[in-house]
């Protein structure tokens, strides 16, 4: 199976939302999100999408909830699209 890289989606120059979004979890949250999604019944999705057969693009992260609110995905798709103009752009690249 060939291997995907996976990247973090960046809005602009200082917001990277799945980074902003781990953040703002819990200390142990943020370490079980790192190796898995979920944390004694807290569950936690990570939206991404994939960019041909180069990338996963992590776009942001929610709290689990039955189902996935539609605002949710709409910006997940907003994202994508701004993604496929610019990847360069819109790709995390750690300091």
């Amino acid at each position: 199976m060939p291997r995907i890289a996976v990247v973090f989606y960046q809005e602009d120059a200082e917001t990277v939302p799945v980074l902003d979004w781990l953040d703002r979890l819990p200390a142990r949250a943020q370490d079980k999100c790192r190796l898995r999604v979920g944390l004694r019944g807290t569950n936690y999705r990570m939206l991404y999408f994939f960019h041909g057969r180069v990338a996963a693009v992590l776009a942001h992260g929610l709290v689990k909830e039955r189902e996935v609110p539609p605002r949710e995905i709409e910006e997940a798709i907003r994202r994508k699209r701004k993604f496929e103009l610019d990847p360069k752009r819109h790709t995390y690249k750690e300091s």
